[in-house]
């Protein structure tokens, strides 16, 4: 009988069905078929004997992660950066999305909004090389600039306590406008009655703001914030990698879960120690979202992802 329901919505929402195909084999293979993969952090990998071939070493590699003496290190860096990313980026967001709705201009309007989400656009490789060619010592723009008002050049590559502030300022600059716009589409499907009936009230434009916007695009906040949560152990190698490198002197600060799992893969050839550590990363990123999303049921069931 089951299986004769089954069969009915199949034929019924057809058209449906297929339409959701491709995303279905799209994450059957990237995201559920390579978790097989996982078993590598399990093993001793050789390239002869392969994944499944390998002879197994239980816990050996994340014992080597943790004992290693980065594991707090490297946790801690990821998690603080993508909370100050995320409280700084979503402030950002929100603040340049309410001024562009309430600017008045329209031309102005979609030229500055172009110009904010133009950096998401950019590849980190290439914000690495701006970025370089801004800071460098001898010829960087800045240093350039300070020497000819008579200051000392600062050494930023040799500054350590520099670059959380630099990082949390080009992750804002290239990830902005990207939520700018999710919460301009937000704001723009607001009910236009309530800002009619606000300003026949007297409510000025700050009233306005506070009580019918930002109230109107909770839901929306919330739904970015448990999504961008849900990453929260897990970040941006391009930013961190391309920015950084291999400077040594900037480890202690910079240096996250994903370039110290890139670095073992790289220099050590430690194929199980980096699948071990992705493995950590992905289990910490899940403890993360089921803590949250818990959380926010408590406050908003309707605002919980699940």
């Amino acid at each position: 009988m089951r299986m004769k329901r089954i069969a009915h919505d199949l034929r019924k929402n057809r058209t449906m069905y297929v339409m959701m195909l491709p995303a279905f084999v799209f994450f059957l293979v990237f995201s559920y078929f390579p978790m097989a993969g996982m078993i590598v952090a399990f093993k001793s990998y050789t390239y002869t004997d392969g994944i499944f071939g390998s002879p197994w070493a239980g816990f050996e590699n994340f014992e080597f992660f943790f004992q290693s003496g980065k594991a707090w290190l490297v946790t801690k860096n990821t998690i603080v950066y993508n909370v100050v990313f995320m409280i700084v980026n979503n402030v950002l967001e929100i603040t340049i999305a309410v001024i562009l709705f309430e600017l008045a201009g329209k031309v102005f309007k979609k030229i500055l909004q172009s110009v904010i989400f133009l950096p998401y656009f950019i590849s980190w490789v290439v914000a690495g090389a701006i970025v370089y060619n801004f800071l460098n010592y001898e010829f960087g723009s800045i240093n350039t600039l300070l020497k000819s008002l008579g200051f000392p050049p600062v050494n930023f590559y040799n500054t350590p306590g520099l670059w959380p502030y630099i990082l949390v300022f080009f992750s804002a600059w290239k990830a902005v406008g990207y939520g700018t716009v999710i919460y301009l589409a937000s704001i723009a499907g607001i009910d236009t009655e309530m800002y009619e009936a606000a300003k026949i009230d007297g409510a000025n434009v700050l009233q306005r703001i506070f009580y019918i916007t930002l109230p109107s695009i909770v839901p929306t906040m919330i739904v970015l914030l448990l999504l961008k949560v849900s990453q929260i152990a897990r970040g941006d190698f391009g930013l961190f990698y391309q920015l950084i490198g291999n400077n040594g002197l900037l480890y202690d600060k910079t240096d996250i879960i994903d370039t110290f799992s890139f670095r073992s893969l790289l220099d050590m050839q430690e194929f199980g120690m980096a699948a071990a550590v992705g493995l950590y990363q992905s289990v910490l990123c899940f403890l993360i979202i089921l803590m949250t999303n818990e959380a926010v049921k408590r406050v908003n069931k309707e605002s919980s992802l699940f």
